[in-house]
């Protein structure tokens, strides 16, 4: 995060700017970023409770029942592109769920430092542009997508594929974030670089994204981008 994410890191008081809240604290009502950050991981406690949901396999109990049946639900389906309708949304209810959990102020809470993958993402094209659209993967398999998220203000994006079946490449992009207020960040990025074989350039120009912080803890985090776009993002081991 630019000038104001520079208070992000003298902000962060630990442990408790990380506690859940509960169901009768409701989050702000704010305002797309493609990709993660490394920071001291501190614990997020479970609140039990019911949660009602339209699809019965979602188990009820807490975050940590709702985190698990979101990764049971995006895992393997090529980032979400090969879920039907229904099943996206169910995602996307659980994901509301989720946000009632959220912590207070998710842009100050030191666990968005680290690596993340990208397993989810509503509209194909938002994390991976032009590659990920459908004449895109015809002709590029996405290999890994990845979000790096640097203190103080830094964000990192790579998306590694394979073209036609056997030539690897891969599309980096470096950013400066800024907090836009509690939940919302904005990443400038510069113009992207593309590696392809022995080969390596830079194209197009700068480019920006909103997105908003909708749930975060020590195994995802949920974004929400300026268009509606919902990602799903979990951490690397």
């Amino acid at each position: 995060m630019a000038a104001s994410s520079l208070a992000l890191l003298s902000s962060f008081r630990g442990p408790e700017l990380c506690k859940a809240k509960s169901l009768i604290s409701h989050s702000k009502h704010p305002s797309n970023v493609s990709f993660s950050f490394q920071c001291r991981k501190s614990r997020i406690p479970h609140f039990l409770c019911s949660v009602s949901v339209s699809d019965p396999q979602v188990l009820t109990g807490g975050p940590s029942d709702l985190v698990a049946s979101i990764l049971s639900k995006v895992t393997e389906t090529d980032r979400g592109v090969l879920l039907t309708k229904e099943q996206q949304e169910e995602v996307t209810q659980i994901a509301q769920e989720l946000q009632k959990y959220c912590v207070a102020a998710p842009v100050k809470c030191p666990l968005i430092f680290g690596e993340w993958d990208v397993v989810y993402c509503s509209n194909p094209t938002s994390p991976g542009g032009g590659y990920r659209s459908a004449l895109g993967r015809l002709f590029f398999r996405t290999k890994e997508m990845i979000q790096a998220v640097e203190a103080p203000d830094t964000v990192r994006n790579k998306v590694s594929f394979s073209a036609l079946g056997f030539l690897d490449g891969e599309v980096s992009l470096k950013g400066k974030l800024k907090a836009l207020d509690d939940s919302w960040i904005q990443v400038i990025f510069e113009a992207p670089q593309l590696k392809v074989g022995s080969l390596e350039f830079q194209y197009g120009g700068e480019s920006e994204v909103k997105l908003q912080i909708t749930y975060i803890d020590e195994k995802i985090r949920l974004g929400k981008g300026s268009r509606g776009s919902l990602f799903v993002f979990q951490r690397r081991e």
